[in-house]
């Protein structure tokens, strides 16, 4: 299921920080940036706009929070293996340059009367004021697009060198030196033919030798892809395929070990190794059993799409002596079909026959892909052919161990959420049930092997609701182990940690059920050790490890859950390996803030290999920038983007006003941001509609910090309504205590929440209670409809996109995690699904769907209109769109979407605000 964004009861204030900031910046991008109120209360705002735009015309720089610096800040975005080179325009910027140049704009905007600022006791509400009106054409065409920039870090060229590509060259960008020098010119790297290689997707070996490219990309699923993969020699300026190129390509990964020049790839769903870079190279074959079904090193669908969000399932170990990989058998697996009407581009083609799409897809109850775990050999197998004279052939099968381990539970109730090397002999397993309410961590020393068909492990940690969450509630699956071994492929290791051998760090629930870091040492540790603690989350895993430093970097939900602040904390065992205390030994130390977190804010970050320097991602409230920061050296200043193109539009033309607050739903304190028209009279002599925007997905977050000027910012501005975002029940960052209550009864406690919600902003002036509606996408739709279905009396519209309208219909992992097996909750999926719909007789509704929805099956959708047919419902607008897929944007179909819901809003509603008559 997709979730929109990373990333909820109010958070309690966590340890305390003390702020180390070396890097400061002085830039000050609030100057510009939409109205916002920061806050986990309620908001009272002028009564007025004519008394809003006098307090704010009295307002000065001093009173504006943040000027004139600015925190720095740093999802994880996921996105597709090897590294994708971008165009980037990085020119190391004068810091002094930069503050002349914004005071000359902030002097300048100030002299016309576009900025202003009023501050309000414990938060600030600002007012940007531009004349042009929105329209659809600036939400679509890149009006407010904040830039940013991807550094691909290139670690065997050292630490803070990335490379970019400029000029015909892929070049590298060293930051401690400050030089670029050229890697590989474009006209150098052709195929077999001579014809020129496209390098959009490369990745270089670890001795500098060699670059991996990918080329003929062909999309398969979310993450996943077949290409043609080549070996370009950067002394010798040649290149060469790995395997023969196929059209339509094979091969679905290749990725370099983390030593040497070998190379793991997948073709035909069977795994291979190129020990050398080498042309003529004879490829180790490691399995012969791929098929259609059965798939080694590569995941099938449900595992891309639901546990790695990635298109492989392999792990090198660091000094590549061994591969682990993972195993799917889909054999059992039920066939799902769709039909393709058109594959072209062209819409005026017309296809006889349809093409269907064939894929297994697990649901609940069903069989799911039989998973197991494996480790090559390779040191042991290249030992063996040097023994033999290189003469014979080794049966890889030899050198292949299969990982089995005591109390494991059947196969066909097994899930592997994550494997992880912490040594170079030592392997993490984390495997639950199909219900992720129970789990073990498992820990392999495959150095210490009597068989080389099976090896056992043991389970050092328990899972769920009798293991470390302890409660009702799910197993989260991530994968967020990150080893701390002295064995590591990193020097630095052994001269920096003292550790009990192989260790490693996850995150965990305190006993107050809120995600923390927690220290296992020695690997085999069944006891965490908590880094961090208090009522806030750590969040997108373990940022970095700086091992000469001995600090760990991890972003937060801290202060409010709904920023991100950078943050550092040290690693006990080095705090003690330099004390002669012996009471100092183990102490946890208060985290360090690396952002300023008396400023609200959201940041991504992106650390360079060895931690030296990061990329600092500012993405909101303010206009969007991004630079590079070098630890412990304050001097060092390189801007990546302003923004200034967003800036400039911004200033010209309207903006709406954003809110922040918090609204107490049956006791549970959830997350609120309202999007309100320019200017808008909340006097109550004016009604608006509100349109509530709802995904509400498990662990999912809509409501926070970041900049947007999307669709709801167009619809709030040109039709003058109110758009509220509430995160209910079952949501993320605040704790286990919000998230757990959703638990076997998907989409019950969320609609009394958007319900309660609705009521609430029912009751003020400045609404009109017969205009509030709900739309949503994907879990949202499904939330959307729920609403109807709940038959409350406020809504009198609802728009859904993509909907689940029955979780029978929807994969297992995902849907088993949060409702287990239909069998032991029979009731809990009549209740979960779209049974009823008597409330869809009241309300005007929306629905559509793409046909080529390969995540939420358009039988969801055909599923609630043949309901519709059999209660006789007529108040509803449905609307097909031909091929696309969860994301509706084939030919063209993503704006069309987002005027469909426009037009469906103006046909009920009308615009906005109506004056009422005195």
């Amino acid at each position: 299921m997709p979730i929109p964004n990373d990333d909820a009861d109010h958070t309690q204030p966590g340890p305390s920080i003390h702020a180390r900031m070396p890097n400061e910046t002085h830039v000050d991008p609030l100057i510009v940036r939409p109205t916002v109120y920061y806050g986990e209360g309620t908001f009272d705002p002028p009564s007025s706009d004519d008394e809003q735009e006098s307090l704010l015309g009295s307002g000065s720089d001093k009173d504006i929070p943040g000027s004139p610096g600015m925190a720095e800040m740093g999802g994880h975005s996921p996105g597709r293996r090897g590294s994708s080179v971008e165009r980037h325009h990085h020119k190391s910027t004068s810091l002094r340059k930069l503050v002349i140049a914004l005071v000359v704009l902030v002097g300048v905007a100030a002299a016309i009367g576009i900025i202003g600022a009023f501050t309000y006791t414990g938060a600030s509400y600002r007012r940007v004021v531009g004349a042009r009106k929105i329209t659809m054409d600036h939400i679509f065409n890149g009006t407010f697009y904040a830039q940013g920039y991807h550094l691909n870090w290139v670690p065997e060229a050292g630490d803070g060198v990335y490379s970019t590509s400029e000029g015909g060259y892929i070049r590298l960008v060293d930051l401690k030196t400050g030089t670029t020098k050229n890697l590989v010119a474009a006209h150098d790297v052709k195929d077999e033919h001579g014809n020129a290689l496209y390098m959009g997707d490369w990745k270089v070996s670890p001795d500098m030798k060699y670059i991996l490219i990918k080329v003929d990309y062909r999309k398969q699923w979310r993450w996943s892809s077949f290409g043609n993969y080549y070996v370009h020699n950067i002394a010798a300026k040649t290149t060469h395929p790995i395997i023969p190129p196929s059209h339509p390509s094979r091969t679905a990964f290749a990725t370099w070990s983390p030593t040497g020049e070998a190379i793991a790839y997948v073709t035909d769903n069977d795994l291979y190794i190129l020990p050398s870079a080498a042309p003529n190279t004879k490829p180790i074959r490691i399995t012969s059993t791929g098929n259609a079904s059965l798939f080694h090193g590569v995941p099938d669908w449900v595992y891309e799409e639901e546990i790695f969000s990635a298109d492989s399932a392999l792990w090198w170990s660091p000094t590549s002596h061994k591969l682990a990989f993972l195993s799917f058998d889909e054999t059992l697996v039920e066939e799902f079909k769709f039909p393709i009407y058109n594959p072209t581009e062209d819409s005026n083609a017309v296809i006889p026959y349809t093409t269907d799409v064939t894929m297994k897809y697990p649901k609940p109850g069903y069989h799911n892909p039989l998973v197991s775990v494996h480790v090559f050999d390779l040191g042991r197998y290249l030992e063996k052919v040097a023994d033999l004279g290189g003469e014979e052939e080794v049966p890889a099968e030899e050198e292949t161990l299969t990982l089995d381990w005591d109390g494991r539970r059947p196969v066909e109730d097994s899930v592997v959420l994550e494997v992880a090397w912490v040594g170079n002999g030592s392997l993490v397993v984390k495997e639950v049930n199909r219900n992720a309410d129970d789990g073990n961590v498992l820990v392999f020393d495959l150095d210490d092997v009597d068989s080389f068909v099976r090896a056992r492990g043991r389970a050092v940690r328990r899972l769920g609701r009798e293991g470390e969450e302890g409660d009702s509630g799910w197993i989260d699956n991530e994968q967020t182990i990150y080893p701390l071994s002295s064995s590591s492929s990193s020097s630095s290791w052994s001269s920096s940690l003292d550790l009990d051998g192989d260790a490693y760090l996850d995150i965990v629930p305190t006993p107050e059920g809120y995600n923390h870091i927690a220290l296992f040492s020695p690997a085999t540790s069944s006891t965490p050790m908590f880094l961090t603690s208090g009522n806030w989350e750590v969040t997108g895993g373990i940022q970095s490890v700086d091992a000469k430093r001995g600090l760990v970097y991890y972003l937060a939900a801290n202060p409010s859950s709904i920023e991100r602040q950078l943050y550092s904390v040290a690693i006990p065992s080095l705090l003690s390996s330099s004390s002669e205390d012996e009471n100092e030994k183990d102490k946890v130390v208060e985290p360090t803030s690396m952002t300023d977190a008396s400023k609200p804010a959201f940041h991504a970050v992106s650390f360079s290999p060895q931690a030296g320097f990061y990329i600092l991602s500012y993405q909101g409230p303010g206009i969007p920038w991004q630079r590079v920061v070098q630890v412990d050296n304050p001097a060092f200043d390189h801007v990546l983007t302003l923004n200034e193109r967003l800036l400039n539009h911004t200033l010209e033309y309207q903006a709406a006003t954003v809110t922040h607050s918090t609204f107490l739903s049956d006791g549970y304190e959830l997350n609120v941001k309202e999007i309100r028209p320019p200017k808008m009279d909340d006097s109550g002599r004016t009604k608006y509609p509100v349109l509530f925007r709802v995904y509400g997905g498990p662990h999912s977050q809509t409501v926070d910090l970041r900049f947007s000027r999307d669709w709801h910012e167009y619809i709030a501005c040109a039709l003058e309504y109110i758009v509220v975002v509430v995160d209910g029940r079952g949501t993320g960052f605040k704790g286990r205590k919000l998230r757990n209550p959703v638990k076997g009864n998907l989409g019950y406690w969320e609609t009394v929440d958007q319900v309660n919600a609705a009521r609430a902003w029912a009751k003020k002036e400045y609404v009109d209670p017969k205009r509030i509606g709900i739309w949503g996408w994907s879990y949202g739709g499904f939330m959307s409809s729920k609403v109807v279905e709940a038959n409350a009396g406020i809504h009198s519209l609802a728009m859904a996109v993509a909907p689940v309208t029955s979780w029978r219909l929807y994969d297992s992992i995902y849907t088993e995690r949060y409702m287990n097996l239909p069998e032991l909750n029979p009731g809990g999926y009549v209740n979960a699904s779209i049974s009823n719909v008597t409330g869809f007789h009241k309300v005007d509704y929306l629905l559509a769907h793409g046909s080529g929805d390969d995540n939420v099956h358009y039988a969801n959708s055909a599923h609630l209109l043949d309901m519709f047919t059999k209660a006789q419902v007529r108040r509803f607008r449905f609307r097909m769109f031909t091929d696309s897929d969860h994301s509706i944007s084939r030919r063209g179909a993503q704006r069309e979407i987002y005027e469909y819901l426009t037009g469906f809003l103006v046909e009920k509603w009308g615009k906005g605000g109506r004056r009422r008559r005195v």
